[in-house]
């Protein structure tokens, strides 16, 4: 399990790194989602890397 935290928020990035953080479902900062791990999610947090905090539990 990969436990994923907006810390920064997405203003002034690109159309495709606001889109990635809207399909992992963080809306606001300090909002936590739980993931089962996969390459599509890893690939995912690779892209938004610099706005968010990753825990593997």
């Amino acid at each position: 399990m990969v436990k994923v935290t907006l810390v920064k928020s997405p203003i002034g990035e690109v159309k495709a790194v606001k889109e990635t953080v809207a399909a992992l479902g963080l809306k606001k900062i300090r909002s936590t989602k739980t993931f089962e791990d996969s390459a599509t999610l890893q690939g995912q947090l690779k892209k938004v890397a610099h706005l968010v905090k990753v825990e593997i539990e």
